[in-house]
């Protein structure tokens, strides 16, 4: 009976799965994590090593995770995972944002409650409180299905008493050293959500409206432009704006003191404006014959007198180095109620008044005239049907441009003048900006951009009129109205909310919060009240450094590193950075890594009109966690990330090849134990030698891309390792050895003691990244005596080897080279059906010199690199196909078909016994025999 030679053969075997399964596997691996505590687990294995601390900046707890938020916590995912397994301690605490107005709304429409004053300031906290709790526990799990490890069971959360005690205790540092004060000023206020807004929480959208150009008439030129033949009856300063209804607050017309102004006459009419923007306005209006009388600059102008047009009010000209020529007429609309620039340059003038027609509801008030009781939209229309009718409407454009927004509620805000809380930048600006450059901005833009902002901005408004969040600590006298806040109060009221929560603030009277026998140290009064507005929410995260980093005490202060979306720069690392420098003279991190946007896989943002929006469970039920996080690491994130089912399903495809070429090589190691059968490396052949070489080269990069926080050069690195060295290369040659040679013999172990090193690397570099798959592999990988066999999580990154053999290198890659060029050679040849595969080709390599001798050199071992039956080598030139490097001759080969390695050979049928296969598979074939 003939032999099954197929049964003598060292064929693959693993129970790795080959279907990576991931929707149904990943949980039962999240079950494992989980009952066996493994982050504990990881940091108990790594106590004693320097720490590594990545501070989380929270998100908001008022909805499921959306795929920028899964993209936030995985990055984050991959710097604590690498960290931890490199060397450091790098324990994670993750965190909510859990006060604000977007919670107060959403809590208030669930529970059906119209208006906050339908519940107490108590009834209220407990309904948004539940709220917010609801939806950190709903992301809490969404991020561990993520495959995200961290504290999840005692994160940090703003509305914790403890939290708000350390919070409190910052404001008060800052009030204290005076940075800290109430004035009246302009802020952006949405009428919407009747409530002063933050820098950071406005966004820009495009508006469509009408900008009008308006006449004031003047009523005192201190004489210079009647000298210039101007009839002052007849004399008009024109100015232009946006925003119609901001008229009312006109105080002012501010010009640019060294500006070219030019008097213009036209018809019946003179006009002032720039001289520059004189010809645009005037194309505006519908003027053509217009002659300019005379010029005077900026400065001639101040103090000259106009007659607001529909209010009884004069408005002064005034000079200010904001006013610019880029459009307009270079007289600018001064309503300091209503501009932060437009409120500054007022302050030079104190015979200015500060009119706010406008109420928080966005109506306008009786200092509006007969507009009053109108919104800012019908205000806008009406005011401009008057300025027509009384002859003071100059010009009228319809413009679309960016105009700011309310990032809650998406409606326009206002800019509208109130006593707020502020605290001034001014008095530790230039230890901010030192601070700034002392930290590590990825990308490098960054610091710049923080830097201009904070060089920009003079104060922070952070005080809310709302009731979700935590007090400002003031207190005010009775009596005289004065504000009371000491170390001594401070104290006192951080310890109440550290106590008993930020709810005891309206639970409680000043008496009782207020240490016995406090005093107004203005009039001696000790009956005080308390401020009813709350502090920003960017106030409440950015004190975190503080609430979390230095109350916990296997954290540290600064961290070192932070990780957010871009946006961030005028959020929370900034609010972070003012009140860490405030407080404490610090920045509170040392590195500042962003990420961009996520959009669709045509560039544009998601939305739910365009339909292009795509949920992280989606990806997680049809793909897996492991997929999403590829994608992840896929992307030079630092830009705008793009995602679609397409891109998704190229990655799984990717995913595949990775996940394949480990199960090839696992089953290449079913009979192979590293503690009994690792060969040394004299024993090794020069490929392996080579290609742990390229595994080094491996590491390196990847190690480097890790410490820069690059990781999609990881993935490229990773894909291209798997795809081209090993699979096209490596593994591919590999198969002869593995398969056909003796299961114990030198040349298999060899190879099986590389692939070992290989996996076992390729392993480990992976886990930070593709965590499921990696612990996946690492079960079944043969272990070291100096692995831990839990999971990957408990085992240290892999480090480059010695030096790469130089001369090896460059001989293999010149081999490398050649192989290229017979693969080239040989697709005509199949094309042709000259050979089939490549084991029925002959190949004869032409090449000279020095590429000669060492091909040369490799003899009998050519064949099996380029996986053909045959190779000659000639010096000279020659070859039907010209590669690269050498010229290529195929031919079919001679002798038979090997039956067991299916190498075409002339020494098959000299083995009587076995005369179906090569003399080199009857030798294997007798030794298996002998060894049973």
């Amino acid at each position: 009976m003939p032999m099954d030679y197929n049964k003598t053969l060292n064929l693959p075997g693993t129970a790795f799965p080959m279907r990576a399964s991931l929707p149904q596997r990943e949980p039962e691996m999240l079950e494992r994590w989980y009952t066996e505590d493994l982050y504990a687990r990881v940091l108990e294995k790594n106590h004693g090593r320097p720490i590594f601390v990545l501070h989380d900046g929270p998100p908001y707890a008022n909805g499921g995770i959306h795929l920028g938020t899964a993209l936030n916590k995985v990055l984050k995912d991959f710097i604590v995972r690498y960290r931890n397994m490199s060397g450091y301690c790098a324990p994670y605490v993750p965190g909510w944002d859990t006060h604000g107005l977007p919670i107060e709304l959403k809590a208030r429409k669930s529970a059906g409650v119209q208006a906050a004053a339908d519940l107490s300031p108590v009834e209220l906290r407990a309904l948004c409180r539940e709220f917010a709790l609801s939806y950190v526990n709903e992301q809490r799990e969404q991020f561990k299905r993520l495959g995200v490890l961290g504290e999840w069971d005692d994160p940090y959360l703003t509305l914790k008493p403890e939290f708000e005690a350390r919070q409190v205790e910052i404001f008060g540092k800052m009030a204290v050293a005076g940075h800290i004060y109430k004035g009246l000023k302009p802020v952006y206020w949405c009428p919407e959500c009747q409530t002063a807004l933050a820098e950071a929480e406005i966004e820009y959208s495009d508006d469509k409206c009408f900008s009008i150009f308006v006449k004031f008439r003047v009523t005192d030129d201190l004489g210079k432009l009647t000298a210039l033949k101007a009839d002052l009856a007849r004399t008009y300063f024109v100015i232009w704006t946006t925003t119609t209804w901001t008229l009312p607050g006109n105080v002012a017309i501010c010009v640019g003191p060294e500006f070219d102004y030019a008097l213009i006459k036209s018809g019946a009419e003179y006009y002032v404006m720039a001289k520059e923007l004189a010809a645009g306005a005037m194309k505006a209006a519908g003027l053509k014959d217009y002659e300019i009388l005379g010029e005077l600059t900026g400065a001639d102008l101040e103090l000259m007198q106009t007659a607001h047009p529909f209010l009884p009010r004069q408005s002064t000209v005034i000079v200010g180095d904001h006013v610019t020529l880029e459009s307009g007429t270079g007289c600018v609309h001064t309503a300091p109620g209503h501009g932060v620039e437009d409120f500054e340059v007022c302050r030079k003038y104190p015979q200015l008044p500060i009119v706010v027609p406008v109420d928080s509801k966005g109506v306008l008030t009786k200092d509006a005239g007969d507009f009053a009781g109108l919104s800012t939209d019908d205000a806008n229309k009406a005011i401009a049907k008057r300025l027509e009718a009384d002859g003071n409407l100059f010009a009228l454009q319809k413009i679309n441009h960016q105009y700011p927004h309310c990032w809650r509620c998406r409606q326009p805000v206002l800019f509208r003048a109130t006593e707020q809380w502020f605290c001034s930048i001014d008095g530790f600006k230039e230890q901010t900006l030192s601070e700034i450059a002392k930290v590590n901005w990825i990308p490098q833009w960054g610091g710049e951009r923080i830097a201009g902002m904070v060089r920009d901005r003079s104060d922070w408004c952070i005080s809310r009129q709302r009731l979700w969040g935590v007090p400002i600590p003031i207190f005010f006298c009775e009596k005289c109205g004065k504000e009371h806040i000491t170390r001594q109060s401070v104290a006192a009221v951080a310890e109440l909310l550290g106590r008993e929560g930020a709810d005891a603030w309206w639970q409680k009277p000043a008496a009782e919060i207020l240490p016995e026998g406090t005093v107004c140290a203005a009039c001696g009064n000790g009956s005080f009240t308390k401020e009813t507005d709350i502090m920003d929410v960017w106030f409440d995260s950015g004190v975190s450094h503080t609430a979390v980093l230095k109350e916990r005490e296997y954290l540290r202060f600064p961290a070192d590193v932070y990780l957010e979306g871009a946006d961030q720069y005028r959020g929370w690392f900034q609010s972070s950075l003012l009140t860490s420098v405030a407080a404490f003279g610090a920045a509170p991190y040392k590195a500042v890594v962003t990420h961009g946007w996520v959009v669709d896989g045509e560039g544009r943002k998601m939305s739910k009109s365009l339909g292009n929006g795509i949920e992280p469970q989606e990806i997680i039920d049809q793909y897996g966690a492991d997929i999403l996080r590829l994608w992840v690491a896929s992307s030079d994130y630092h830009a705008d990330i793009r995602i679609s089912r397409d891109i998704l399903k190229q990655l799984s495809e990717i995913y595949r090849k990775i996940r394949n070429t480990a199960r090839f090589i696992l089953g290449c190691l079913a009979d192979f134990d590293p503690g009994r059968d690792s060969l040394p490396e004299a024993n090794w052949q020069d490929i392996d030698r080579f290609m742990l070489n390229r595994l080094n080269v491996l590491i390196g990069r990847v190690t480097d891309a890790y410490e820069n926080y690059e990781y999609h050069l990881i993935f490229h690195a990773v894909h291209n390792f798997c795809a081209v060295e090993l699979s096209n290369f490596y593994l591919d040659v590999l198969k002869d050895r593995l398969y056909v040679e003796c299961p114990k013999g030198e040349s298999r172990r060899a190879a099986q003691t590389v692939l070992t090193c290989i996996l076992r690397g390729l392993t480990l570099l992976i886990a930070p990244i593709l965590s499921f798959t990696a612990d996946e592999i690492w079960q079944y990988i043969p272990k070291l005596p100096s692995d831990r066999p839990q999971s990957v999580m408990l085992n240290d990154f892999p480090k480059a080897g010695k030096p790469a053999d130089v001369a090896l290198v460059a001989k293999w890659e010149k081999i490398l080279a050649v192989r290229e060029d017979v693969n080239k050679a040989l697709e005509p040849a199949r094309a042709a059906k000259e050979i089939g595969s490549g084991l029925e080709a002959a190949v004869t390599i032409y090449a000279g010199g020095d590429l000669f001798e060492l091909l040369e050199s490799f003899g009998e071992k050519l064949p099996g690199i380029f996986i053909v039956s045959a190779c000659e080598v000639k010096q000279g030139h020659g070859g039907a196909f010209q590669g690269a490097v050498v010229g290529v001759d195929i031919t079919r080969a001679n002798g038979t078909k090997c039956e067991r390695c299916w190498n075409y050979s002339e020494t098959v049928g000299q083995n009587m016994e076995h005369p179906t296969i090569c003399t080199r598979c009857a030798a294997v074939v007798a030794q298996l025999t002998v060894d049973g």
